[in-house]
């Protein structure tokens, strides 16, 4: 097994013994969250199947590739059928937050069709257990009149709700990581906010970004991970959700003057340069119910997981 970095998490004791020998499939495995939960499978010794939209010309990481769109039952289904897993996750979909009105369609065939599509095949082939990746954007399930604040965040709503009936209606053993805010290395959008300001930062750049007001819980991508692997071998979590964040909400000023503080860098963010979103949610996870429930809480501090994103990127440690 490879080496685990100093300050990564361990395995919940519920994970030990019970991955070894299975046989996994990943949805959206080429995507950020997915490179890494594939490696981790990798370690503990399961047969990892990936699927992406994309096509992997080589395949000389251990992992089987497969290529197809979720959202295409009648593709899922002769794609489960022939691999008939023993987990599935499901990081797979349209990661776009943005309120235009454009993003309800990619959003509603991506995440939501594409889930469903995933869920019914599961369910045929009497898959044992399913994880599909929840957001903290989604409205909490005890807030029957909740508005969800982006087609992202209806359509993740919508798949846990689907999760939920899945597993009342069919007994599907489906359950739901609610996934708040994800950094790391491997993290290659330069939209996204931190390999944003990173890069900015490098090329002597102040970062442009909102009013800087919005409070986030950031969680480390390994610490996600491992909530992941929890919650494939936790029991009585059929059906339910759990949190995977840090429990600890930064401002979107205060993390950028973080990242600079780390790099040395005295460049000051600009306030004001990008609208603030209408209706942005803050929410922080319940880490201490998720490990009531299985036994996992994350080990990876901010500025730790910060400072190996920076050393990801190329910028040495000052």
């Amino acid at each position: 097994m490879a080496s685990r970095q100093p300050g990564s998490q361990q395995r919940p004791e519920n994970i030990v013994n019970k991955l070894k020998g299975r046989r996994a499939f990943v949805a959206g495995a080429s995507g950020f969250i997915g490179t890494h939960l594939c490696r981790r499978l990798l370690e503990e010794g399961v047969e990892v199947h990936a699927f992406s939209r994309t096509r992997r010309v080589h395949n000389d990481d251990g992992i089987q590739w497969s290529q197809g769109d979720l959202a295409d039952f009648p593709d899922i289904s002769r794609v489960m059928e022939k691999i008939k897993p023993d987990l599935i996750f499901n990081l797979a979909g349209h990661p776009v937050a943005a309120r235009d009105v454009h993003q309800v369609q990619p959003s509603l065939f991506s995440n939501l069709v594409g889930a469903v599509s995933l869920l019914t095949a599961a369910t045929e082939v009497r898959c044992s257990k399913v994880v599909l990746t929840g957001s903290l954007e989604e409205p909490e399930t005890s807030e029957s009149s909740g508005v969800p604040s982006s087609p992202y965040a209806v359509s993740k709503w919508a798949c846990s709700a689907y999760a939920r009936m899945f597993h009342a209606l069919y007994h599907l053993p489906v359950t739901t990581a609610r996934v708040f805010m994800v950094y790391g290395p491997g993290q290659k959008d330069a939209a996204k906010l931190v390999p944003y300001v990173i890069r900015s930062l490098q090329n002597n750049e102040s970062p442009r970004i909102t009013s800087g007001s919005r409070q986030i819980d950031w969680i480390y991508v390994s610490d996600v991970v491992e909530g992941f692997l929890a919650l494939a071998t936790a029991e009585g979590m059929e059906g339910k959700s759990a949190d995977l964040g840090s429990g600890n909400l930064i401002s979107t000023q205060d993390l950028v003057m973080r990242i600079a503080s780390l790099m040395g860098s005295s460049l000051q963010p600009t306030l004001g340069a990008v609208a603030d979103r209408p209706f942005e949610q803050v929410r922080v996870a319940d880490v201490e119910q998720t490990y009531k429930m299985i036994h996992w809480r994350p080990v990876v501090s901010l500025s730790e997981g910060l400072q190996r994103t920076i050393e990801f990127f190329g910028e040495g440690r000052k």
